[in-house]
């Protein structure tokens, strides 16, 4: 798989030719979204410095459009908080597209997990749930068990 960031603004021929080329599966554009200061979510690269202008709901569609196989969606401002994703975005963009989409940033919970999949996300990606261990920070990778990842997301299903 390739994730494709900030290079989807402006070539989107790069999404379709790369998607010919290697089956749309392959190709992942990553969307980095926050609110501006009018408190509209919108996009935004190089580190959440620059807004882009563009909606994420009518960005993913532009994705998709262009031969995106997937749709990497992080709230770049919930990145590292543990307060869980952002069910709103996450909501919007699974309806207004056909592909999987991925929720990123802001997991602190297994609970989180299934709250965005329950919003229509397929997969779901969290960094620091399982690196940072509260309440000092400290490095330490753990992860969820089994029996827990399994009763969270598969008991609704």
């Amino acid at each position: 798989k390739v994730v494709i960031n900030k290079a989807a603004l402006s070539a989107t021929d790069l999404i379709s030719m790369a998607s010919k080329q290697f089956g749309a599966q392959s190709i992942v554009v990553s969307i980095d979204i926050k609110k501006n200061w009018l408190g509209k979510y919108k996009v935004f690269t190089i580190n959440g410095t620059e807004n882009t202008g563009y909606d994420p709901v009518e960005y993913a569609i532009r994705a998709e459009d262009a031969g995106a196989g997937e749709l990497l969606v992080n709230d770049i401002s919930l990145d590292g908080t543990y307060k869980g994703y952002n069910i709103e975005m996450i909501t919007q963009i699974a309806k207004a597209v056909d592909i999987p989409i991925i929720a990123c940033g802001g997991a602190g919970s297994i609970v989180d997990f299934a709250s965005a999949v329950s919003a229509g996300a397929s997969a779901v990606a969290a960094g620091s749930m399982f690196v940072f261990q509260r309440p000092h920070q400290a490095v330490l990778i753990s992860y969820p068990h089994q029996k827990d990842l399994t009763q969270q997301l598969f008991s609704k299903i």
